[in-house]
Order: C-alpha cells, then structure tokens, then sequence
C-alpha cells in the first residue's frame, strides 16, 4: 500500500465523444485487475479515514481497497455490499469529487484522489462474475413489511430487510423497478440492466415484487398498514421545481423529470408522449446540477441541432458533478455561465421560439464563503430555442393516501419522520427524497437501511 508516489490517479478508459452519442451505452469501461490493484495500492490506509466519514453509506472503502490491491475480490465484495446496497450503482453515479474521492488525503495533499468509484463498481463487476451474490438470511421469519416504491430509499431498505430475514413485498406504479434509477438517471451513466440485476437477486432471495400497482388507487395504504407488521414509504421527489416565470406552459416548454422520462419510456419501448422528442431542434436547459446535465447530454443523442445549457452562477458554483460537466462539454453543449431566465417567448402559436435572459454576477463571499447572485441592471438578452428544459430539482407530491392515514407532512411537504426514520403513524417508515426533500441516491440508500435497521428491532427484538 502507499504507492502514491510511484503511480498517478488514472480514470477508465472512456469512449470518444462522437461514438457514445450515438448510443445510450454507458461511456466508461471496467477497470482491468491490474489497473484496480495498482489503484488501491496507492491508498495511504489513513487511521482516521475521510473518505469513510465523508460517504454517507459510511462504506469500508480502505478495508476494500487494500482487498482489491491484495487481488483477494472476495474479501472486497464482501466487504462492499456490507454497508452497501448497490455498490456497482453506487460506483457509477454517485458524485464522488464531493464525497469519498474530495477528501480523500491524497486529494488534499494534492496526488490525486484515489479512483474509489471505479474500483467500487469493479468490485461487484469481477465478483459477478466468479459467480458472487449478494447475501440474505438463510431463513426468513414470519414477519412481513410492505414497501411503497421502489426507488434506492425501498430499495435498499428491501434489501436489509430481507438480510434480517423479514419478507419483503413491493408495490411499484412503474412498469419496471428502480424509480429514480431506471427512468430518472439516462443509461449512458447506468444501464438499466445493471438495476434490474440486483432485483432479481432480491426476488430470487424471496421478495415479492408488485409492478404496475399503484397505492391508493390499486391498492389502499390503510390494506399494507392492516396487514403487514411494518410499511415503508420511499416514494421520491416526483415534481420537477418550475421558474415561476411568464409563459413558462407554453408548447414545448418541459420539465427535467418528464423529458428524461419519457426518452426513457421511448427507450423501452413503452408508450411515450412523442412530444418529447428533439430530433433536429435546437435546445436550451436552465440549471446547473446533474439532472441538467442529464437533460442536455439526452438531447445530443436524441439528435438535437444545438443544446445551451444556461445556469444563473458561475462553472465554479455549479453544484452538479465535474465529471459530468466535462463528458457534456466534450459530447457538444454550449455553456453560458451567469445567466438568469426573464421570460419564455413564445410566437403566435404559443410555440417557444427563445427565452429572456438577465446577466448576472456574484457577490463577494459571506462569513460562511458563500457567495450570492445579483442581477445586472439592464442586462436582458435573448437565446433562441426550440425547446426550453427546466432542471431546477425536485418537490414532493404528496399522495392522499398520507393524510387519510394520519401521516404528516411538513411545510415543505416532506414526510415528517424521526431520525429512525419512523413517521407520525406507528410502524409507518419513510427515506429518500420524499422524507429528506431531493438529494442523493446515497443518502436515499442511507436513509432506507437506517429505516430497516428499525423495523427489525423492532420486529424482531
């Protein structure tokens, strides 16, 4: 181990720009064994390890990472899938510059991160195939909890459930499982192959997995509460958030959420509003973050003529992952910095043919270096459009079936819930972006297997 001053941070290898726009196969490789070794021998082993602390899943990453440079994969994907319930997901989505990999010691020392990403998702990829799987109780007790959604938060809550060997049924509205993870994050960061993987081995293992199956309008809450000994809500943030701007329901104007969506229906196969699609349109997406960068990179291969992505702080500010950025750079989108929307213009149709732009600036760091946007006076100009995407995060939609049975709600309209993830109603649970407003999936991971640490305390004593 401590190789670091001999070997530098290296990434997978990843195909050209203009080959994966073409696809919605994902854009980097596995890493190679020698690759993934050599990586992990750079870990400095610290005795006080930052990139455990700053992982909200809290995974065991220096005791993996010395398996995976000892070449012995069997103690890693053991030890990755302990605290983890989808590390290959986990691996390929999560944005490590602003979790494990930022602070990484090496990273601050200034040697480069380790690759902890790729070697997580190698991990799982080399131990499926020497026939590796994930474990589960080798018996399941009489205890059942019913699981709304199945989303990373009911996902991964299944999941220690059922290791604590309480039976697992799911209802899900969607056609296919995964929620955020299947119609939410393109295919070209996860396929969704990969998702499905891992509820095969929860079905395999015993759970029953109910598709098409919405609560409150196939079935009643007030049925899973009566009839199961626990139930678990992991219903997600649904609402894309809107600018609250003139015109913005004009014709050709979408939200993040719908537009990725239905490509993603479109993909499967499966019904789709046709209005979606952006063949040889010219695109703009307002907003910074991840799910911007979903929006835009999705238009390039649906054939767009143009995409601007246009975000009201400066590249610095951006909250969405570097990585991401930069492949959306490299596939062909325009990025204008420091620009704030006005007004949604529309031609006499109704149509959106541009939008109004205000510049802006940012002001100087407060106490907390935080650092504000202020609008230039007098500063409008015009981006033309075809299509306008608005990606400006996520609100809940909250079903009736939450207050029929006395679950409450907040003011922002998240599940209100105690720090074992307990709601208003007994041995009613919640996690994920319903109960924590939109976040990560690793925090929706997180908040499922503290809520299913607690049920089987409960439960099971």
């Amino acid at each position: 181990m401590q190789n670091f001053t001999n070997l530098e941070r290296i990434s997978p290898l990843k195909r050209g720009s203009n080959e994966r726009k073409k696809d919605y196969n994902e854009i980097y490789e596995i890493f190679k064994n020698s690759d993934a070794s050599s990586q992990a021998d750079r870990c400095v082993q610290c005795g006080d390890p930052y990139c455990h602390n700053k992982c909200p899943l809290h995974n065991y990453i220096p005791q993996w990472l010395r398996g995976v440079a000892k070449k012995d994969i069997n103690l890693s994907f053991k030890l990755s899938n302990e605290t983890n319930p989808f590390p290959e997901i986990t691996g390929r989505i999560c944005p490590q510059d602003r979790l494990c990999e930022g602070d990484c010691t090496l990273e601050q020392d200034g040697y480069g991160a380790i690759t902890i990403g790729s070697i997580e998702t190698y991990i799982s990829e080399s131990g499926f195939k020497k026939g590796l799987k994930p474990e589960f109780a080798d018996e399941m007790s009489d205890k059942k909890v019913a699981i709304v959604g199945s989303g990373p938060a009911g996902f991964s809550c299944a999941t220690y459930l059922m290791r604590a060997g309480i039976q697992v049924e799911m209802f899900e509205k969607a056609a296919k499982p995964g929620g955020l993870l299947t119609y939410g994050i393109p295919s070209f960061k996860l396929e969704k192959e990969i998702v499905f993987r891992r509820f095969n081995f929860l079905t395999d293992a015993g759970m029953k997995l109910n598709l098409g199956v919405e609560v409150g309008k196939d079935i009643e809450m007030q049925d899973l509460i009566e009839n199961y000994d626990a139930v678990f809500i992991g219903i997600g943030a649904e609402k894309s958030k809107t600018a609250n701007l003139p015109n913005e329901n004009g014709e050709n104007v979408f939200l993040a959420i719908d537009f990725l969506k239905n490509i993603q229906q479109k993909n499967f196969e499966e019904n789709y509003d046709k209005n979606f699609e952006v063949t040889g349109k010219n695109v703009v997406v307002i907003g910074g973050g991840d799910t911007a960068m979903d929006c835009i990179r999705t238009s390039l291969r649906e054939g767009a003529s143009s995409v601007k992505c246009l975000y009201r702080r400066d590249a610095i500010n951006m909250p969405g992952s570097k990585k991401e950025f930069k492949n959306a750079k490299e596939e062909g989108a325009e990025f204008i910095f420091n620009s704030s929307p006005k007004e949604v213009l529309l031609n006499s149709d109704g149509k959106v043919i541009g939008i109004e732009m205000l510049k802006t600036l940012m002001s100087q760091k407060d106490e907390s270096g935080r650092q504000s946007v202020e609008i230039i006076d007098d500063s409008q100009f015009r981006v033309d459009a075809d299509v306008v995407i608005f990606a400006l995060g996520f609100d809940q939609v909250n079903p009736n079936f939450l207050s029929e049975n006395g679950i409450e709600t907040n003011q922002w309209g998240e599940i209100s819930a105690n720090e074992n993830g307990e709601c208003s109603k007994q041995f009613v649970f919640t996690g994920g972006d319903c109960f924590r407003g939109s976040d990560l999936v690793v925090t929706a991971a997180e908040d499922g297997k503290i809520a299913a640490a607690e049920i089987a305390r409960k439960l099971l004593g």
